[in-house]
């Protein structure tokens, strides 16, 4: 059983959080994603109890923007409220992870075969760079530069497909997939690890660019298929504890 940090081929997890995607307007979109970047980062760890004022110090910003920020993402399930107990980050639950997944996988290939579609000239533009920058970075890029640049991989497909309802849908799917993986590498593949996700997303973004729609979604289907076997190590190799803090309290 994994119990402890991960050894010298590991990639390190971040000290403090940097924030990585500082592109919306308004504050209390800022406040959700810092929010969900703790999230993923594992920076507010899974079956935590947390105040609304702790976060605000965490994020640097005031209460009615957090406040907003947090019932969104409560909504998406990340966090929970309770009455005059303030809130639970949501545990890593692999039976539900599984389920999860499975839903991901259809809501990607909707998203993907609909971005290719309707992708403007400056969505492919954008594209290419974020290829470009995993390539060229590929040995050195961290595991929170990674998440930032699939995030931003993320947005541009929901944004390319024309359908803003996905926005609501995908993201938070997506964000419990990039937690589940950050405890992967973190605990048990390593760079190894972050490699094989990063030639997954290569192979996508590479198929989205040709406009092979049947190749981009088989190619996404194989990512889930990939993150569902990294539930099944989870199962087998992790401390409970890293899947829900209280777990340590238990006797």
């Amino acid at each position: 059983m994994k119990t402890g940090k991960a050894e010298d081929d590991r990639t390190d997890q971040a000290a403090a959080p940097a924030w990585s995607l500082e592109c919306a307007q308004d504050l209390t979109s800022l406040a959700y994603e810092r929010v969900e970047e703790l999230f993923v980062a594992m920076q507010i760890a899974p079956g935590a109890d947390i105040r609304i004022q702790d976060l605000q110090e965490r994020v640097g910003l005031g209460r009615t923007p957090v406040h907003q920020a947090v019932r969104r993402l409560a909504a998406e399930t990340l966090l929970e409220v309770r009455p005059r107990n303030g809130l639970r980050v949501a545990p890593i639950d692999l039976t539900r992870e599984r389920n999860l997944a499975e839903l991901r996988r259809d809501v990607d290939r909707f998203v993907t075969a609909t971005a290719i579609r309707n992708m403007s000239a400056n969505d492919r533009a954008a594209l290419h760079h974020l290829r470009r920058r995993v390539e060229a970075e590929f040995d050195s890029l961290s595991l929170d530069g990674f998440n930032a640049i699939d995030k931003s991989f993320d947005r541009l497909l929901i944004r390319a497909s024309g359908e803003r309802f996905l926005e609501r849908t995908a993201s938070p799917l997506q964000a419990f997939a990039r937690r589940m993986g950050y405890l992967h590498i973190t605990q048990i593949s390593g760079r190894k690890g972050l490699a094989a996700s990063m030639e997954r997303h290569m192979a996508i973004m590479d198929h989205v660019l040709a406009g092979d729609t049947d190749a981009a979604c088989s190619a996404s289907r194989d990512l889930v298929a990939f993150s569902m076997s990294l539930i099944s190590e989870l199962e087998r190799e992790i401390d409970p504890a890293l899947l829900d803090v209280r777990f340590s309290a238990q006797p």
